[in-house]
């Protein structure tokens, strides 16, 4: 049977969970090309610098896992939105912090908020998208990546105007905090797991694993190990590529910096698409194609050095991871006999030690041999994704949902 249209409370919902992703997108981003000036002010040295900026990462890892008792407790909606005002506040407090001391507190505070609004609002996302019954949470995550370079534009247009980094920061905080809180207005109503939001059984997909309690461990291993390897392809690109193209292959630093284009704009086009594939073709088989891809890429890449190859490879690294982490995600969040936002809140987790790890790991390699060396994660990750990816579901068999009460259900 044909799926009934979105009613009016689903399309709703869908364009506020859409801004809170576009808000956590470009919130940070903001940030980040201030760092130079935040370094020169407080007159840190390298070390000490990256020191500070650890503290992001290691304050998500720190939080992360309390983010699934508080959706439970207080509703995904509502911990995204807190979540977001509150990192606006750290991004704030990072641009204006007088000493090392406040700055690495800021970055803490501003990573665990941030590790907290990205569980809330992908199950968020995960619970409006059971309502639309097909896929539509890569389309939240190619969001955040416009609200990424949003933030990015904005950043870079009020450096060029000379405009303070606090009334910067504080006016971008204010703003995305204002837009989270008028999305709050139209998102789902209640609690997550506590009401019906047209969830299809796990038996609706087309060979779908059938869960033991005994593996559901062993399967949520599986799901974090696609999420891992995908932030880990993600950050070695964009921390790496330019180095190694200017570096090891002599490019240009303009045509360097095309290595990371290519990768977040492939990225982009990917979770444009994915929604379309992941309906058509089920989340498993385009969890392994994307695999595949960034294996074959990157490894071509790394076999036949060249710097229209290596963009190419790196191209393929970032579409093929495109919608990896949403399927992680979206597994997990459906996995039996886990409370509500459990699954969910542990791939998140361990997932952000593939942006901490990575970097290290691939310095230490480069250092011992070489950063052509060092780059072979890529394809092994690749190889990793196309064999873990057999815990994901295949094509899900369209379904009516009954959605009695949705025409007169507010938010």
């Amino acid at each position: 049977m044909p799926l009934p249209a979105p009613t009016t409370v689903d399309r709703r919902a869908r364009a506020a969970v859409a801004a809170l992703f576009l808000t956590n997108g470009a919130l940070f981003a903001n940030l980040v090309p201030r760092y130079p000036e935040i370094k020169a002010d407080l007159e840190i040295g390298n070390a000490t610098y990256g020191l500070a900026v650890a503290a992001f990462p290691a304050g998500a890892i720190a939080a992360g896992l309390a983010a699934g008792f508080l959706v439970r407790r207080f509703g995904s909606a509502r911990v995204a939105v807190a979540g977001t005002v509150l990192t606006s506040v750290g991004v704030l407090v990072v641009g204006l912090a007088p000493s090392f001391g406040l700055l690495v507190v800021a970055m803490l505070l501003g990573g665990a908020m941030d590790a907290c609004t990205d569980v809330a609002q992908n199950a968020h996302g995960l619970r409006v998208q059971r309502r639309y019954g097909r896929s539509i949470l890569n389309s939240f995550h190619a969001v955040w990546s416009i609200g990424a370079v949003l933030g990015g534009s904005m950043a870079a247009a009020a450096i060029a105007l000379d405009v303070p980094r606090g009334v910067h920061l504080g006016v971008t905080g204010a703003l995305f905090s204002v837009v989270a809180l008028v999305a709050l207005r139209f998102c789902l109503p209640g609690l997550d797991g506590a009401t019906d939001d047209g969830a299809a059984s796990p038996a609706t997909a087309e060979g779908a694993p059938v869960l033991r309690r005994g593996r559901t461990a062993l399967v949520l291993a599986a799901l974090v190990l696609v999420a891992f390897a995908g932030a880990l392809v993600e950050d070695a690109g964009s921390t790496w590529a330019a180095v190694y193209l200017s570096g090891s292959l002599g490019a240009a630093s303009a045509v360097a910096a095309a290595g990371f284009v290519a990768l977040v704009g492939a990225q982009f086009v990917g979770r444009m698409l994915g929604d379309r594939f992941v309906d058509r073709f089920g989340q498993r088989a385009v969890a392994r194609a994307g695999g595949l891809l960034v294996a074959v890429g990157t490894g071509l890449a790394l076999a036949f050095p060249s710097v229209p190859g290596t963009i190419a490879g790196f191209a393929c690294a970032g579409f093929g991871v495109a919608t990896l982490v949403p399927a992680a995600m979206h597994e997990a969040d459906e996995l039996p006999g886990l409370r509500a936002g459990t699954g969910l809140t542990v791939v998140s987790w361990l997932m952000r030690l593939g942006f901490l790890l990575s970097p290290p790991v691939v310095g230490l390699i480069a250092d011992a041999t070489s950063l052509r060396a060092g780059l072979l994660v890529l394809p092994l990750a690749g190889v990793v994704v196309v064999v873990a990816a057999g815990v994901l579901s295949g094509r899900r068999a369209a379904r009516p949902a009954a959605r009695p009460a949705d025409a007169i259900m507010g938010s």
